[in-house]
């Protein structure tokens, strides 16, 4: 019986060792991707940035725009997660009626409203 229970367990760690390794393989790409991503939306910006600056015929005027642009999103996001922080951490208000309901009716000596 107890070779039994080894040999479940030893199953059981070769199987999550195989989900473990599979997960980091899947973050390391999802890490790889991302930077990736980011360095293409960097290329993407100078395009636009050297396409505004073509056709303002002019050197600094496409990178201005595109500049402009980023510290308007920066500013918007920044505002956005102000205002949703500024809420505060969520109250469990349902838990904490049905846990003084259950500590009333634990409690001797009280009644509870049913």
């Amino acid at each position: 019986m107890s070779l039994l229970v080894r040999e479940e367990i030893e199953l059981a760690k070769a199987e999550v060792t195989l989900k473990v390794t599979s997960l980091a393989r899947g973050t390391v790409a999802v890490a790889a991707g991302a930077v990736f991503g980011v360095f293409a939306l960097v290329f993407v910006l100078l395009t636009v940035a050297w396409a505004l600056n073509s056709a303002f015929s002019s050197l600094w005027e496409g990178f201005a725009v595109v500049m402009v642009v980023l510290l308007a999103l920066t500013a918007g996001a920044f505002l956005f997660a102000w205002r949703k922080f500024k809420v505060g951490a969520p109250t469990p208000t349902m838990a904490i009626e049905e846990a003084t309901k259950i500590r009333a009716t634990v409690t001797p000596g009280s009644q509870v409203d049913r």
